[in-house]
């Protein structure tokens, strides 16, 4: 009796390993196909000036991917870590986005934090897609993880520098820049740019965004008040380009004002500058009323769901979410290198425009795209360069040039 009840004992422990095995071998692939998403992890920054509009339009991708069926079978879904635009911090999310399971990683929104989070995402190994940051350092570092999609910040003004030559073509110009990363990125190359075509640099000025008062710009300004150029070309975030703009206008510089994109394309600025916004010229990476495929179906969604025009930041983060995707549907596997070969072999339209990963000059896997020029007439943003892609002219302020 006792040997047969062993002999059972046995034979049920057997027949329970065997299933269970067997269930390891077929369990998880299904669980696997039918219930696990894809992670997509987004290194955001709440506190960032145009967070709120790039989280909106993620969202708007998200929900579009996932309708369309998603990525191989399976539904996606984003992870969001706060990068809180430090370097800590920063270093600190991208390792979470790993550990949260994510396959890639799409964000990167200052130039002075995303160096680091870039350096970092490279250095475990995952496929990074920045959507804003662009500290021309950032894809100039041979980090093969590393991909951009907006263009860097030497390109943000190519557009406007077109629009002088050809149409204001200024003698004197006064610069001045938020001393970050993309703020003398940007600062230098207009430098150079004033430089190759004679025109006379009357003031470089830096600034702390930190300390950015009506006060403290009006001190800084000083030197141009004294000797007035023809342009005064600016390098802001919305909450400080908005009281550089006011003090300006105070000072009575009878200049033409030109913002290098950055704060000077988000609706927020023509609020709270309110009058003295008017005739401001402004670089920018994108328009709403751009015809690029599926452009206009994200901003009439947008609008409709959040009753608020986008700007570049937005189509910024649409479209990278939509690359993202439809990279990881050509992939093999979700493997870093198998990655990195099909965002390599990306070449796609989307809202923001063409995307195509390539290398020149010194950069490598950067997306290279035209710039335009904004000008804001009667609160309103309108295109009035390139030609081609205007819904306006150029209009002079009032008593420009007459001096």
């Amino acid at each position: 009796m006792y040997e047969e009840r062993s002999g059972k004992l046995v034979t049920g422990i057997v027949g329970l390993f065997l299933l269970t095995m067997l269930g390891s071998f077929i369990l998880p692939e299904r669980a696997g196909a039918i219930e696990q998403p894809v992670i997509i992890g987004i290194s955001h920054w709440e506190a960032f000036p145009y967070a709120e509009m790039m989280k909106n339009s993620y969202q708007m991708a998200l929900e579009q991917i996932n309708k369309e069926g998603g990525i191989k079978n399976r539904s996606v879904k984003l992870v969001y870590a706060n990068d809180q635009g430090k370097r800590e911090s920063g270093e600190k999310a991208i390792r979470k986005l790993v550990r949260d399971g994510a396959v890639m990683l799409i964000g990167g929104y200052t130039s002075t934090n995303t160096i680091y989070t870039a350096r970092i995402a490279d250095k475990l190994d995952i496929p990074f897609l920045i959507c804003t940051a662009a500290d021309d350092r950032i894809t100039q570092k041979k980090w093969k993880n590393v991909f951009r999609l907006n263009p860097p910040a030497s390109g943000y003004a190519k557009g406007l520098e077109d629009f002088f030559l050809k149409e204001v073509k200024p003698e004197s110009m006064g610069i001045i820049y938020e001393n970050s990363p993309y703020g003398t990125d940007s600062a230098l190359q207009m430098m150079w740019f004033c430089r190759e075509n004679d025109i006379d640099i009357r003031k470089v000025i830096p600034y702390y965004k930190e300390r950015a008062s009506s006060v403290y710009f009006q001190k800084i300004m000083a030197p141009l008040e004294e000797n007035p150029p023809d342009v005064i070309y600016m390098v802001s975030y919305p909450k400080d380009g908005s009281l550089l703009v006011k003090q300006i206008r105070e000072s009575g510089i009878n200049a033409l004002l030109c913002g290098g994109a950055g704060g000077y394309t988000h609706q927020k600025f023509i609020t709270m500058a309110g009058e003295s916004a008017e005739k401001l010229l402004t670089a920018t990476l994108w328009f709403h009323q751009l015809t690029y495929p599926g452009t206009k179906a994200y901003v009439d969604a947008y609008r409709k769901a959040y009753a608020s025009l986008p700007d570049y930041h937005g189509a910024e983060a649409y479209s990278a979410l939509l690359v993202a995707a439809n990279v990881l549907r050509r992939t093999e596997s979700f493997h870093p290198e198998s990655i990195r070969t099909a965002l390599n072999r990306t070449d796609l339209k989307t809202p923001f425009g063409p995307v195509k990963f390539e290398s020149y000059g010194k950069f490598e896997r950067q997306n290279s795209l035209p710039t335009m020029v904004l000008q804001i007439l009667d609160g309103k943003f309108q295109s009035i360069w390139p030609p081609d892609l205007s819904t306006s002219t150029f209009t002079p302020p009032a008593g420009w040039r007459e001096d």
